[in-house]
């Protein structure tokens, strides 16, 4: 992806305000960033044109759905050729109850999220990713016990602040 324009303090604040409301109106941000209403509207169009924010959303607490498991599994696959890890990716993406999904370095290929509704659930879905020849040589799985905290928010200023100012 083609880096977008060049950002400045105003807009990582922008971007950093934005992910922990995105409810807040233009009239909020503008005063929270320090800018008037319609240059701040202008900076978050381009910064949503420039690929900076994908989109909005809700985050929903599904401890108030209902019972369910967080898994994290590492994998590590067969083979390791370009085609390999495309096919993975391509079709793990597929799978509703993987919410994360990265490549690592060390000692195994992939860390994948899991979020089911038990372990019968998880191992279920475990079964039927080997059954169907997705490359995988092997896996461990890694229940979660608690989650003490999950942030949903970057360090965005912390992250980039000292180099794009």
């Amino acid at each position: 992806m083609l880096p977008g324009p060049k950002l400045d303090r105003i807009d990582l604040k922008i971007l950093a305000k934005l992910q922990q409301e995105g409810r807040i109106t233009n009239v909020e941000l503008a005063d929270a960033v320090g800018l008037s209403p319609s240059p701040c509207l202008t900076r978050v169009k381009r910064l949503e044109k420039a690929g900076y924010i994908t989109g909005y959303g809700a985050h929903v607490n599904l401890n108030k759905l209902g019972e369910f498991l967080t898994v994290f599994t590492e994998v590590t696959l067969s083979e390791h050729r370009r085609g390999d890890f495309s096919r993975f990716e391509t079709r793990i993406a597929k799978i509703d109850e993987i919410v994360e999904c990265h490549l690592v370095s060390g000692g195994y290929d992939y860390l994948l999220k899991f979020v089911a509704r038990g372990v019968s659930h998880y191992q279920s879905i475990i079964e039927g990713m080997l059954e169907s020849d997705y490359g995988i040589e092997k896996y461990f799985s890694y229940v979660v016990i608690k989650s003490p905290f999950i942030k949903h928010h970057f360090p965005i200023q912390n992250l980039f602040g000292q180099t794009h100012t």
